[in-house]
Protein backbone atom coordinates (compact mmCIF):
# COMPACT_ATOMS: atom_id res chain seq x y z
CA UNK A 1 0.00 0.00 0.00
CA UNK A 2 1.33 3.41 -0.98
CA UNK A 3 2.12 5.95 1.72
CA UNK A 4 1.58 8.76 -0.77
CA UNK A 5 -1.12 11.28 0.09
CA UNK A 6 -4.34 10.02 -1.54
CA UNK A 7 -5.20 13.57 -2.60
CA UNK A 8 -3.33 16.54 -4.03
CA UNK A 9 -4.36 20.14 -3.48
CA UNK A 10 -3.52 22.96 -5.90
CA UNK A 11 -4.09 26.64 -5.32
CA UNK A 12 -4.73 28.55 -8.54
CA UNK A 13 -5.41 32.11 -7.40
CA UNK A 14 -9.03 32.19 -6.18
CA UNK A 15 -9.52 28.54 -7.14
CA UNK A 16 -8.62 25.39 -5.21
CA UNK A 17 -8.34 22.17 -7.20
CA UNK A 18 -8.46 18.95 -5.18
CA UNK A 19 -7.32 15.79 -6.92
CA UNK A 20 -8.08 12.14 -6.24
CA UNK A 21 -4.48 10.88 -6.26
CA UNK A 22 -4.61 7.10 -6.56
CA UNK A 23 -4.25 6.68 -10.33
CA UNK A 24 -2.73 3.21 -9.92
CA UNK A 25 -6.06 2.13 -8.35
CA UNK A 26 -8.25 4.06 -10.80
CA UNK A 27 -8.65 6.60 -7.98
CA UNK A 28 -10.77 4.19 -5.94
CA UNK A 29 -12.17 6.14 -3.01
CA UNK A 30 -10.60 4.64 0.11
CA UNK A 31 -11.59 5.78 3.57
CA UNK A 32 -8.34 7.78 3.81
CA UNK A 33 -8.99 9.47 0.47
CA UNK A 34 -12.52 10.49 1.41
CA UNK A 35 -11.45 11.82 4.80
CA UNK A 36 -8.64 13.83 3.19
CA UNK A 37 -11.04 15.23 0.59
CA UNK A 38 -13.36 16.26 3.39
CA UNK A 39 -10.49 17.99 5.21
CA UNK A 40 -9.40 19.80 2.05
CA UNK A 41 -12.94 21.04 1.43
CA UNK A 42 -13.15 22.35 4.99
CA UNK A 43 -9.87 24.22 4.51
CA UNK A 44 -11.08 25.68 1.21
CA UNK A 45 -14.29 26.84 2.85
CA UNK A 46 -12.39 28.46 5.72
CA UNK A 47 -10.12 30.39 3.34
CA UNK A 48 -11.84 33.66 2.36
CA UNK A 49 -9.62 33.97 -0.73
CA UNK A 50 -10.97 30.74 -2.24
CA UNK A 51 -13.96 31.40 -4.50
CA UNK A 52 -14.40 28.10 -6.38
CA UNK A 53 -13.40 24.46 -5.77
CA UNK A 54 -12.67 21.90 -8.49
CA UNK A 55 -12.67 18.14 -7.75
CA UNK A 56 -10.61 16.10 -10.21
CA UNK A 57 -8.81 12.81 -10.60
CA UNK A 58 -5.21 12.15 -11.55
CA UNK A 59 -4.52 9.67 -14.34
CA UNK A 60 -6.89 8.04 -16.79
CA UNK A 61 -10.03 8.12 -14.65
CA UNK A 62 -11.93 10.42 -12.33
CA UNK A 63 -12.66 7.48 -10.03
CA UNK A 64 -13.86 3.88 -10.10
CA UNK A 65 -15.91 4.51 -6.94
CA UNK A 66 -15.69 2.93 -3.49
CA UNK A 67 -12.51 0.97 -2.82
CA UNK A 68 -13.93 -2.57 -2.85
CA UNK A 69 -10.59 -4.15 -2.02
CA UNK A 70 -10.43 -2.10 1.18
CA UNK A 71 -14.07 -2.98 1.89
CA UNK A 72 -13.25 -6.66 1.63
CA UNK A 73 -10.18 -6.37 3.88
CA UNK A 74 -11.60 -4.05 6.55
CA UNK A 75 -15.39 -4.01 6.54
CA UNK A 76 -16.76 -7.25 5.09
CA UNK A 77 -17.45 -8.49 8.62
CA UNK A 78 -19.30 -5.39 9.78
CA UNK A 79 -22.70 -5.87 11.35
CA UNK A 80 -25.69 -3.64 10.63
CA UNK A 81 -24.79 -1.01 13.22
CA UNK A 82 -21.12 -0.74 12.22
CA UNK A 83 -21.83 -0.57 8.49
CA UNK A 84 -24.63 1.95 8.96
CA UNK A 85 -22.45 4.26 11.08
CA UNK A 86 -19.50 4.03 8.70
CA UNK A 87 -21.49 4.63 5.53
CA UNK A 88 -23.54 7.41 7.08
CA UNK A 89 -20.43 9.40 8.00
CA UNK A 90 -17.97 8.48 5.24
CA UNK A 91 -20.38 8.36 2.32
CA UNK A 92 -23.73 10.00 3.03
CA UNK A 93 -22.76 12.88 5.31
CA UNK A 94 -19.62 13.58 3.28
CA UNK A 95 -21.65 13.84 0.08
CA UNK A 96 -24.21 16.09 1.71
CA UNK A 97 -21.40 18.37 2.86
CA UNK A 98 -20.39 18.71 -0.80
CA UNK A 99 -24.01 19.44 -1.73
CA UNK A 100 -24.30 22.14 0.94
CA UNK A 101 -20.75 23.48 0.47
CA UNK A 102 -21.17 27.29 0.55
CA UNK A 103 -18.92 27.95 -2.44
CA UNK A 104 -19.36 26.79 -6.06
CA UNK A 105 -17.98 23.32 -6.82
CA UNK A 106 -17.08 21.79 -10.18
CA UNK A 107 -16.36 18.13 -10.87
CA UNK A 108 -13.69 17.67 -13.56
CA UNK A 109 -14.40 14.20 -14.96
CA UNK A 110 -12.45 12.04 -17.39
CA UNK A 111 -12.66 8.31 -18.03
CA UNK A 112 -14.64 6.31 -15.49
CA UNK A 113 -17.04 7.94 -13.03
CA UNK A 114 -18.64 4.94 -11.39
CA UNK A 115 -20.92 4.27 -8.41
CA UNK A 116 -19.47 6.08 -5.37
CA UNK A 117 -17.67 8.61 -7.56
CA UNK A 118 -20.82 9.12 -9.65
CA UNK A 119 -22.42 10.16 -6.39
CA UNK A 120 -19.54 12.51 -5.46
CA UNK A 121 -19.36 14.17 -8.90
CA UNK A 122 -23.09 14.78 -8.98
CA UNK A 123 -23.10 16.43 -5.56
CA UNK A 124 -21.01 19.19 -7.15
CA UNK A 125 -22.77 22.20 -8.64
CA UNK A 126 -21.41 21.63 -12.14
CA UNK A 127 -19.67 18.86 -14.09
CA UNK A 128 -17.18 19.40 -16.89
CA UNK A 129 -16.43 16.10 -18.62
CA UNK A 130 -14.02 14.89 -21.24
CA UNK A 131 -15.67 13.56 -24.37
CA UNK A 132 -14.50 10.04 -23.50
CA UNK A 133 -15.87 10.06 -19.94
CA UNK A 134 -18.62 7.67 -18.91
CA UNK A 135 -20.96 7.41 -15.93
CA UNK A 136 -22.41 4.29 -14.32
CA UNK A 137 -23.90 2.88 -11.13
CA UNK A 138 -23.94 -0.91 -11.59
CA UNK A 139 -24.05 -1.95 -7.92
CA UNK A 140 -27.62 -3.26 -8.15
CA UNK A 141 -26.16 -5.92 -10.45
CA UNK A 142 -22.62 -6.31 -9.14
CA UNK A 143 -23.36 -6.26 -5.41
CA UNK A 144 -27.11 -6.70 -5.07
CA UNK A 145 -27.27 -3.32 -3.31
CA UNK A 146 -29.94 -0.65 -3.77
CA UNK A 147 -27.76 1.76 -5.78
CA UNK A 148 -25.23 3.93 -3.94
CA UNK A 149 -25.79 5.69 -0.63
CA UNK A 150 -27.11 8.97 -2.08
CA UNK A 151 -29.77 8.47 -4.75
CA UNK A 152 -28.91 11.63 -6.67
CA UNK A 153 -29.77 9.98 -10.01
CA UNK A 154 -33.39 11.10 -10.62
CA UNK A 155 -32.50 14.65 -9.62
CA UNK A 156 -29.79 15.01 -12.26
CA UNK A 157 -31.15 12.93 -15.17
CA UNK A 158 -34.90 12.49 -14.64
CA UNK A 159 -36.83 9.57 -13.23
CA UNK A 160 -37.12 7.34 -16.30
CA UNK A 161 -33.46 7.64 -17.30
CA UNK A 162 -32.44 6.95 -13.70
CA UNK A 163 -34.56 3.80 -13.68
CA UNK A 164 -32.98 2.61 -16.92
CA UNK A 165 -29.44 3.22 -15.63
CA UNK A 166 -30.06 1.43 -12.34
CA UNK A 167 -32.15 -1.45 -13.70
CA UNK A 168 -29.57 -2.31 -16.38
CA UNK A 169 -26.28 -1.08 -14.91
CA UNK A 170 -25.37 0.28 -18.34
CA UNK A 171 -22.96 3.14 -18.86
CA UNK A 172 -24.00 6.64 -19.86
CA UNK A 173 -21.66 8.41 -22.26
CA UNK A 174 -20.46 11.94 -21.61
CA UNK A 175 -22.28 13.03 -24.77
CA UNK A 176 -25.62 11.77 -23.48
CA UNK A 177 -24.96 13.16 -20.00
CA UNK A 178 -24.36 16.56 -21.61
CA UNK A 179 -27.45 16.30 -23.81
CA UNK A 180 -29.75 15.61 -20.84
CA UNK A 181 -28.17 18.34 -18.70
CA UNK A 182 -26.30 16.25 -16.14
CA UNK A 183 -22.95 17.45 -17.54
CA UNK A 184 -22.52 21.19 -17.92
CA UNK A 185 -19.73 21.26 -20.53
CA UNK A 186 -17.81 18.81 -22.70
CA UNK A 187 -14.17 19.07 -23.73
CA UNK A 188 -11.59 16.92 -25.50
CA UNK A 189 -9.55 15.09 -22.88
CA UNK A 190 -6.44 17.12 -23.70
CA UNK A 191 -8.38 20.34 -23.02
CA UNK A 192 -10.35 19.22 -19.97
CA UNK A 193 -8.20 20.91 -17.32
CA UNK A 194 -8.07 24.18 -19.23
CA UNK A 195 -11.81 24.19 -19.96
CA UNK A 196 -12.68 23.46 -16.32
CA UNK A 197 -10.31 26.14 -15.08
CA UNK A 198 -11.74 28.64 -17.56
CA UNK A 199 -15.24 28.05 -16.19
CA UNK A 200 -14.01 28.27 -12.59
CA UNK A 201 -12.20 31.54 -13.30
CA UNK A 202 -15.34 33.02 -14.80
CA UNK A 203 -17.42 32.01 -11.78
CA UNK A 204 -14.73 33.38 -9.44
CA UNK A 205 -15.40 36.87 -10.84
CA UNK A 206 -18.95 36.80 -9.46
CA UNK A 207 -19.42 38.53 -6.09
CA UNK A 208 -18.86 35.73 -3.52
CA UNK A 209 -21.69 36.51 -1.14
CA UNK A 210 -24.14 36.67 -4.03
CA UNK A 211 -22.90 33.24 -5.13
CA UNK A 212 -23.41 31.88 -1.63
CA UNK A 213 -26.96 33.21 -1.50
CA UNK A 214 -28.03 31.99 -4.94
CA UNK A 215 -26.57 28.53 -4.28
CA UNK A 216 -28.51 28.41 -1.02
CA UNK A 217 -31.73 29.39 -2.81
CA UNK A 218 -31.22 26.85 -5.59
CA UNK A 219 -30.54 24.06 -3.09
CA UNK A 220 -33.58 25.09 -1.07
CA UNK A 221 -35.65 24.84 -4.24
CA UNK A 222 -34.59 21.19 -4.50
CA UNK A 223 -35.35 20.67 -0.81
CA UNK A 224 -38.84 22.15 -1.22
CA UNK A 225 -39.37 19.61 -3.98
CA UNK A 226 -38.40 16.86 -1.53
CA UNK A 227 -34.70 16.31 -2.23
CA UNK A 228 -33.58 16.09 1.41
CA UNK A 229 -36.35 13.73 2.48
CA UNK A 230 -35.85 11.56 -0.60
CA UNK A 231 -32.11 11.05 -0.21
CA UNK A 232 -32.42 10.42 3.52
CA UNK A 233 -35.14 7.83 2.92
CA UNK A 234 -33.04 6.12 0.27
CA UNK A 235 -30.02 5.90 2.57
CA UNK A 236 -32.12 3.80 4.95
CA UNK A 237 -33.28 1.63 2.05
CA UNK A 238 -29.68 1.21 0.91
CA UNK A 239 -28.77 -0.05 4.37
CA UNK A 240 -31.68 -2.49 4.28
CA UNK A 241 -30.35 -3.90 1.00
CA UNK A 242 -27.16 -4.97 2.83
CA UNK A 243 -29.28 -7.41 4.84
CA UNK A 244 -30.80 -9.23 1.86
CA UNK A 245 -30.02 -12.80 0.90
CA UNK A 246 -28.71 -11.57 -2.46
CA UNK A 247 -26.23 -9.18 -0.89
CA UNK A 248 -25.07 -11.75 1.66
CA UNK A 249 -24.58 -14.40 -1.03
CA UNK A 250 -22.52 -12.04 -3.16
CA UNK A 251 -20.49 -10.98 -0.13
CA UNK A 252 -19.73 -14.60 0.72
CA UNK A 253 -18.68 -15.19 -2.89
CA UNK A 254 -16.24 -12.32 -2.50
CA UNK A 255 -15.94 -8.93 -4.13
CA UNK A 256 -14.02 -10.36 -7.08
CA UNK A 257 -16.89 -12.74 -7.76
CA UNK A 258 -19.46 -9.96 -7.52
CA UNK A 259 -17.56 -7.81 -9.99
CA UNK A 260 -17.12 -10.76 -12.36
CA UNK A 261 -20.87 -11.43 -12.17
CA UNK A 262 -21.59 -7.84 -13.11
CA UNK A 263 -19.19 -7.94 -16.06
CA UNK A 264 -20.72 -11.19 -17.28
CA UNK A 265 -24.25 -9.81 -16.94
CA UNK A 266 -23.39 -6.59 -18.75
CA UNK A 267 -21.08 -8.09 -21.31
CA UNK A 268 -18.25 -5.68 -20.43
Amino acid sequence: MSNEDPILVERLGPITRIWHNRPEARNAESEALLRRLDEALTQANDDPEVRVVILGGKGEHFSAGHDLKEWKEKRSGFGVEERWAFEEECYFNYCMRIWHFPKPTIAQVQGACIAGSFMVANMCDLIVASDDAFFADPVVITLGAAAVEVLIHPWVMGLRRAKEMLYTGERMTAEEAHRIGMVSRLAPRAELEAETLKLAERIALTPPFALKLIKRSLNRTADIQGFGNAVNAHFDTHQLSHATNEFRALSLAGMDGAIARGKSRLGT
